[in-house]
């Protein structure tokens, strides 16, 4: 695990790597990182999800009983949903997107993946996904996750960023390229 050491060291990822180790240990890191995955979808999706994990004015106890029921009402495995309780009770439900994203890294890692920040201009399809991961993997000799991200500002072919190294393939980038280049 190169990397579980930055993991840890934000806030969200000290709940992540806590609730790692309960889910590797309860065989349960595959069901976590799908509720997980669940649960940053509806962030995005859900204002009124974004509104309940950002309210500071909701008391722990409000926060706790509202959480259990969006828990309850999207099946999630009994560890996450302790989870949400504890991030609730800790006043801390804004960190969920953080506790996501750091629980898919460090499942990845255990997989012995390595995960690919790649924003496109527009959604990948399934095969796109499959082909880059394929490619991907070629270069960096390991599986590789990739996380997608639609950003339509780079304008069209994509970026890729693994660990510290960043593949900027993007139109936006070979526009800007051109025009310093020709102001001399």
């Amino acid at each position: 695990m190169g990397n579980s050491g930055a993991i840890s060291a934000s806030l969200g990822g000290r709940y992540a790597a806590a609730l790692f180790a309960l889910a590797n240990e309860n065989k349960k890191v595959a069901s976590v990182e799908s509720d997980l995955s669940k649960l940053r979808s509806a962030l995005a999706e859900s204002a009124e999800l974004k509104a309940l994990t950002t309210n500071p004015v909701l008391s722990r106890k409000d926060a706790q009983t509202a959480i259990a029921a969006v828990a309850k009402s999207m099946k999630l495995d009994a560890l996450t949903a302790n989870t949400l309780g504890v991030l609730a009770q800790n006043r801390r439900l804004d960190q969920l997107k953080a506790v996501a994203d750091a629980f898919t890294m460090l499942a990845a890692q255990d997989r012995g993946e390595v995960t690919a920040e790649v924003t496109t201009a527009r959604p990948l399809t399934a095969a796109q996904g499959k082909k880059l991961a394929e490619q991907l993997k070629l270069r960096v000799g390991s599986d590789v996750a990739i996380n997608a991200k639609v950003d339509p500002a780079i304008l069209g072919g994509m970026t890729v960023q693994i660990g510290s190294q960043l593949i900027d393939n993007s139109i936006k980038t070979r526009l800007n390229s051109l025009a310093t280049a020709m102001k001399g």
